[in-house]
């Protein structure tokens, strides 16, 4: 523990560590929120259309079972070394999560509700926005915690490509040299972080999903 921490403390005052981190966290956002942004409208058209979900579901099934680490060279390929790749790996890996995820909580809706909803002239629009979405708010916020976890553990796949600086290569760079407390160091670091993003997600959760809640 001491040699982790004198390791640590190193790479910090080289300036080291911050490089690593910030540009680690800039793929890892950039990569969530794409990620984020093309699931929900894929998940809810999927869950709601039956050609879309025929044409979609498959390929999606698909790269799921292919790691990250095994499509980084194509994406270096068609987009170039650095952050471009970085954040498209990442992009993918969380997309695939969470449109899987919010998909199963649109298709789990209860079907009283959107009869009733129709019953009373709602059109298609007003389903989405009064009855689905409030419905699939706790699979939504499942996703993010899911695809956050996802984001993070890609970044070392993503970085394995070549980086100048970032966690994930810092990693791999450290444990080529056999430079195992600073290795370990970062590890922890990458931990931390998971932790932090886990409690604040779990912390907006409750704060969003609190009416759901029931006293037995």
């Amino acid at each position: 523990a001491p040699e982790v921490l004198a390791s640590l403390g190193t790479m910090i005052e080289r300036g080291v560590l911050w490089q690593d981190f910030s540009s680690s966290m800039i793929s890892v956002v950039m990569g969530f929120v794409l990620g984020f942004v093309t699931s929900v409208p894929v998940a809810f058209l999927m869950a709601w259309y039956r050609p879309v979900r025929y044409i979609v579901e498959p390929w999606i099934q698909f790269i799921r079972n292919i790691p990250p680490l095994a499509y980084v060279p194509l994406l270096v390929a068609c987009a170039g070394i650095g952050r471009p790749a970085q954040v498209t790996t990442i992009t993918i890996a969380c997309f695939l999560i969470m449109c899987v995820t919010i998909y199963q909580g649109v298709i789990n809706v209860d079907e009283t509700l959107i009869k009733a909803a129709r019953v009373l002239g709602a059109k298609n629009r007003d389903i989405f926005v009064r009855v689905l979405a409030p419905a699939t708010l706790p699979f939504i916020l499942t996703a993010i915690r899911l695809g956050a976890s996802v984001a993070l553990t890609t970044i070392i796949a993503a970085e394995s490509a070549g980086s100048r600086f970032g966690l994930g290569m810092r990693i791999r760079a450290l444990s080529s040299n056999f430079e195992n407390a600073p290795m370990l160091a970062y590890v922890i670091v990458l931990g931390i972080i998971g932790i932090l993003l886990e409690k604040g997600i779990r912390f907006l959760e409750k704060k969003l999903t609190g009416w759901q809640e029931t006293i037995n």
